[in-house]
């Protein structure tokens, strides 16, 4: 096979060895970030770079207690991570390495994603190409993605909104609680009265709640309600579904591909997050499984680097909503990544490097 075949199970004898690292990135936010589970004020990654000596390939995991993961525990597997793929010597080996690293470590998804992130970065940059078109995606057909608002008082809802939309977002998602909902709202459009709206509960409500909240959704001009419920509890999101006033997603309940398929006849949306998945072919399960079974499917993504959000974007074009803003509530990224003019994920613009995910100098 040449050097730069597009993947093979077996290794490049001829190819040069692979060199691994990896360190911590603490990223300050511009605000403090809140949903119902709490407030960030700094994202922690672990930035993975893997090179062949001539291109370097990057990705990062962006770990989240609630999956339980840290920087310490990404930290302390990436070691054995990266041994494998320094084992296989290969970039474009992606199934074989993939396997290697469910063998060696098990779950760990936001650590194994960090790598398949930088070797998707890398085996792209080796053939020249932009990763959707590795994959044959249309980039016209990415949707538009969100802008995230957290959880504040409603007068600073109402800036938070107003500051969006002069930004040039027209669909904006809010994070809810378990008070204040219609208030929050009110505001919201207050400063948005023309944008799409999403909100986001992070499983902040029982069923009957999230049923009689729905109605609040609804004279609010809500698309639909992520995580209403908590995230095993399949039938509150049925009832929620087929009781409520706004269509349903599931966030939190979805982990992999099989946890599509187990909870798609209790949801419209199913979500799917390339940290909760371990892998970009995993993410793009989640996608298929979802519209195999009715469903649509929305891209979201952590509070985290260019470095991670960029290969998700690639996956965009597969999906009928986006969430990929997580490296614009930063208050500086070291990385660019695919530009998102208003939400506008401009994947052609990228011409020919990798992810797009591109060191600051």
């Amino acid at each position: 096979m040449p050097p730069n075949g597009t993947g093979d199970d077996t290794a490049d004898d001829t190819d040069p060895d692979l060199a691994t690292e990896f360190e911590r990135l603490s990223l300050p936010l511009a605000d403090p970030f809140t949903i119902a589970r709490g407030t960030t004020e700094t994202a922690e990654n672990v930035l993975v770079r893997v090179s062949d000596g001539t291109h370097e390939g990057v990705g990062a995991a962006a770990p989240s207690t609630y999956y339980g993961e840290t920087p310490a525990t990404v930290e302390a597997v990436l070691p054995t991570l990266l041994g494998v793929v320094e084992d296989v010597g290969d970039p474009h080996a992606r199934q074989r390495i993939d396997r290697g690293l469910r063998e060696r470590v098990g779950r760990n998804p936001a650590a194994r994603a960090a790598v398949d992130t930088a070797l998707a970065d890398l085996a792209a940059k080796r053939l020249g190409v932009p990763l959707y078109r590795q994959w044959g995606l249309d980039p016209a057909a990415a949707p538009v993605s969100s802008f995230s608002i957290g959880m504040a008082e409603p007068d600073e809802t109402r800036r938070r909104a107003e500051r969006a939309v002069a930004e040039g977002y027209s669909v904006l998602k809010v994070k809810l609680g378990a008070d204040r909902t219609a208030e929050r709202l009110a505001a919201v459009r207050e400063g948005a009265p023309d944008a799409t709206v999403r909100v986001d509960a992070n499983a902040a409500w029982t069923p009957a709640e999230a049923v009689s909240k729905s109605d609040i959704l609804a004279d609010h001009g809500v698309e639909f309600v992520e995580q209403p419920v908590p995230a095993d509890d399949v039938a509150g999101l049925r009832r929620v579904r087929d009781q409520g006033a706004v269509p349903v997603a599931a966030d939190e309940s979805v982990e992999t591909a099989a946890d599509a398929a187990r909870v798609a006849d209790a949801v419209d949306i199913v979500v799917a997050k390339l940290q909760k998945c371990g892998s970009l072919r995993e993410t793009r399960r989640v996608a298929e499984v979802a519209h195999a079974h009715g469903c649509e499917a929305m891209i979201g993504c952590m509070v985290a680097s260019n470095a991670t959000i960029a290969a998700s974007a690639h996956l965009a074009p597969l999906f009928d909503y986006a969430d990929l803003d997580g490296s614009l509530l930063l208050d500086s990224d070291p990385f660019r990544g695919v530009p998102m003019p208003g939400g506008a994920i401009d994947l052609a613009a990228i011409g020919r490097s990798g992810t797009g995910a591109v060191e600051r100098s």
